[in-house]
């Protein structure tokens, strides 16, 4: 009878080490989706960034300009002696 109890709990730690095993498996693999989702993020954001850095670019380019223009038309009036409508 007590080699029936030791085969009983052989069997069932060889089914919880089986369950185990496919525990760790499943962990695996679903760290490997997280890392691999993580990574898909981070580029996304880096993109994100450029993105927006190129917009702030256009930006001050965009004010360079406005500012040369309204440069050349305070320089005109002054010429002309015209002053603005205020």
């Amino acid at each position: 009878m007590a080699d029936n109890i030791e085969y009983l709990i052989l069997e069932q730690f060889r089914a919880m080490r089986n369950q185990i095993e496919g525990l760790q498996t499943e962990m695996r693999n679903e760290f490997s989706d997280v890392k691999h989702r993580i990574n898909r993020l981070e580029s996304a954001v880096a993109g994100i960034r450029r993105d927006e850095a190129g917009t702030s670019e256009d930006i001050a380019r965009q004010q360079s300009s406005i500012d040369r223009l309204k440069e050349r038309i305070d320089r005109i009036e002054r010429r002309l002696e015209i002053s603005a409508l205020e």
